[in-house]
Order: C-alpha cells, then sequence, then structure tokens
C-alpha cells in the first residue's frame, strides 16, 4: 500500500485500507501499526517521524522493500481462496433449525448483497474512469461477480425454504435443537 500511496502513517494506511483492499483482505487493525515497524526493522520502509506536534511516523518503501514487493508480486499462488462465512457456516447446521430461521436468514443475506453490489457499482461509477485508479478497479469485477453469485445463491435459499425445502431439527430434538438428556 505503501508503494502505491507513497509515504504514509498508519492511519493513512488504515483509511486506504478501509477503502479498497479492506473489502476483500481483512485482518486486525492493530496489524497497521505492527508491521510497519517490522518491515522497517527488515530495512524495507524507512521511517520518518515528526520531532515536534503529535510526532507521527511516516513509513515510505525502501529500495529493497520495493524489490522484496515486486518479487512477492511477480511468485505463483498456490492457495485456494478462502472464504469465512458466518451465514455460510449457520446455514450448515440448516437441519437443527426451522424453515423460517433459513428464510430469515437467507432474506438478511439477499439485502446484505443487495447492498455491497450498490456500492460497488457506485465506486465503479466514481473511481472507474479515474486513469490512475482504473487498474486497481480489476479485483472490483472479481468483487461483482462474488456478490452476483452470493446473491443468486441466497434467492434460491430463500425460494426453497419457502417451498419447505429444509424440515427443521430432526427427531428426537428439542424445538431449540438440542437432543433432551436423562
Amino acid at each position: 500500500m505503501i508503494a502505491m500511496r507513497g509515504p504514509s502513517t498508519s492511519y493513512d494506511l488504515k483509511r486506504a485500507i478501509g477503502r479498497s483492499v479492506g473489502y476483500f483482505w481483512s485482518f486486525p487493525h492493530a496489524q497497521l501499526y505492527s508491521e510497519p515497524k517490522r518491515l522497517q526493522e527488515a530495512g524495507l520502509l524507512e521511517l520518518h517521524e515528526e520531532d515536534f506536534g503529535r510526532r507521527r511516523k511516516t513509513y515510505s518503501i525502501t529500495e529493497l522493500g520495493d524489490a522484496a514487493l515486486r518479487r512477492w508480486l511477480g511468485e505463483p499462488v498456490n492457495e485456494h481462496f478462502e472464504l469465512r462465512d458466518v451465514a455460510e457456516i449457520k446455514l450448515f447446521f440448516n437441519e437443527l433449525t426451522r424453515d423460517e430461521d433459513i428464510a430469515r436468514l437467507a432474506a438478511g443475506q439477499v439485502a446484505q448483497h443487495e447492498g455491497r453490489i450498490a456500492e460497488y457499482e457506485r465506486m465503479l461509477e466514481r473511481y472507474g474512469q479515474i486513469p490512475e485508479v482504473a487498474r486497481r478497479m480489476i479485483t472490483l469485477e472479481l468483487g461483482l461477480a462474488m456478490e452476483h453469485a452470493a446473491l443468486d445463491f441466497w434467492h434460491s435459499i430463500r425460494q426453497r425454504a419457502g417451498e419447505g425445502e429444509f424440515p427443521g431439527p430432526s427427531a428426537g430434538t428439542a424445538p431449540d435443537g438440542r437432543r433432551p438428556t436423562g
């Protein structure tokens, strides 16, 4: 991010990431304060600290850091894409709940994905024609495709729940999904 933006404070990075890669790459915000220090100690970033006022720490990339970044960008990726979706894990346990719960889950997901699609489309409209930003918008194409796929999926789940496809807790379970003891 510093290589793209230029010299940045950790707060600058937090704001920039929130408007860009934060849509598809989440990590603890504390890392934006610890990681630049680690990279500076490794010689990949250079630290410029104000002597007065707020004493902000601004980091810029070094030649060594730029070379390491370019090497990393050129390496193949042999890992499969990672997805952690709370709604999907809840859906996995659908046999422990009722149709109306699944329908409610699906309706919420439909609304969320519609909202994210609208947000992404506004971003494309606003930034897609700015030459220095347009190349970065390529990741937004994948984001939109994934959001549309998720939206279609959750529409389908909502419809299937409405048709009674998910019969609810299996026999021998209490209404709350727990098995009786004793």
